[in-house]
């Protein structure tokens, strides 16, 4: 075996996502396990060199995991042609810049989304990294669950037939920050700094809907601020500017409607924080992260509404669990073994910057079709 170092420039691991899913849990972890093998006798080894705007944070994380490359001068690191890679995990309005620099640069670009805080912008990245000739791609992580893996599963193999519709629900109750402290970052409830569920999330139930069930056609979204004002890192009140609920249909090519919920301001009374019910002509099933039940049509029992008598059976209990058969990765790593392949051992990948790119156009449209209060078509968008 070949052991081959990858220098990995990770932009805005001092945050919770960058910090927990992408250096812990996917690059540390590669190491852990030692190194990535491509199967051709080469193993990758990442050496991750941290990059932020606070030294001290950077030196804390670095010395923390025993690591020894970190910087704040983001130019010298993506100037060092031992790097191969960027990542970024920053806040979305500092994204689309760091970007360029590194396409610029000449990097391999592997991101979290939003990719910019707009189309234009976004497929104008998806357009440079084309044109660069480099290898890009965005996180998409929620394809990689262990709920929806099984769920991609029952679709591939025919079990729901025909599929009418989906429903999900995302969400938990974010704490103000005044008597507790909030589990969000509070850039998340101003719109000036990016934040939003609707650009945090939509972008998800893009590739979650295009993957899974079929491209989004139109969009209809309701956005509200339903807690106008939250406390901050500091514990100063501020004004929440950015939208913290989104109720939206999605109309699918195939005919099937999707129903999603999303909100910071809802207590959780399901099994897990997202669930997605389908319902086809032969089946029905109900994911979540890693988790999944079903109930076939020759299984379906037949309700009977009667509002006055007690329901003495549960619903539940009539759906049957789908096993795992065989063990799921964190999905985060599982990507981003992907990429690593794609780069070094051109291994097929399709959740590039254009995917992205129609994941910022949902968030877009959807906003708009909140304030002009209209369903909206979604056009297909290319290079």
């Amino acid at each position: 075996m070949t052991r081959e170092t990858v220098r990995i420039a990770m932009n805005g691991v001092t945050g919770r996502m960058g910090h927990h899913q992408h250096l812990v849990r996917s690059i540390l972890a590669l190491r852990e396990q030692g190194g990535l093998d491509l199967g051709d006798g080469t193993v990758l080894w990442p050496e991750p060199v941290l990059v932020g705007r606070r030294e001290h944070a950077l030196r804390a994380l670095a010395e923390r995991y025993g690591l020894d490359q970190y910087s704040t001068d983001l130019d010298a690191v993506l100037a060092d042609p031992d790097v191969d890679i960027y990542f970024d995990a920053q806040v979305t309005s500092a994204r689309e810049d760091a970007l360029k620099r590194a396409i610029a640069a000449g990097k391999h670009i592997y991101t979290e989304k939003p990719t910019a805080t707009g189309l234009d912008a976004a497929l104008g990245l998806a357009r440079l990294a084309e044109a660069a000739g480099i290898k890009h791609g965005v996180v998409q992580d929620k394809l990689f669950l262990p709920g929806l893996r099984k769920l991609k599963r029952l679709i591939d193999g025919g079990f729901f037939g025909r599929i009418l519709s989906v429903r999900g629900e995302f969400g938990y109750w974010v704490f103000e920050g005044d008597w507790q402290p909030a589990q969000r970052p509070s850039w998340n409830y101003r719109s000036e700094d990016g934040g939003g569920i609707v650009v945090d999330m939509f972008p998800h139930w893009e590739y979650v809907l295009h993957e899974l069930f079929g491209r989004v056609r139109s969009v209809q979204a309701l956005t509200a601020t339903h807690v106008p004002q939250r406390w901050d890192e500091r514990d100063k009140p501020y004004d929440a500017t950015a939208d913290d609920a989104a109720y939206g249909i999605f109309e699918l090519d195939g005919g099937a409607v999707a129903q999603i919920n999303s909100s910071w301001t809802v207590r959780v009374n399901r099994d897990e924080l997202v669930e997605f019910q389908v319902d086809g002509v032969e089946g029905s099933a109900v994911a979540g992260l890693r988790n999944c039940r079903v109930q076939h049509r020759s299984t379906t029992p037949k309700p009977v509404w009667n509002p006055d008598l007690p329901a003495t059976h549960s619903f539940r209990a009539q759906w049957q669990e789908v096993p795992d058969n065989g063990d799921f990765d964190n999905g985060f790593k599982a990507q981003w073994e992907l990429f690593l392949k794609h780069v070094y051992a051109d291994g097929p990948y399709h959740w590039d910057l254009l995917a992205g790119a129609r994941g910022v156009q949902l968030a877009e449209l959807g906003l708009k079709s909140s304030a002009e209060g209209r369903r909206i078509d979604v056009p297909e968008i290319a290079l």
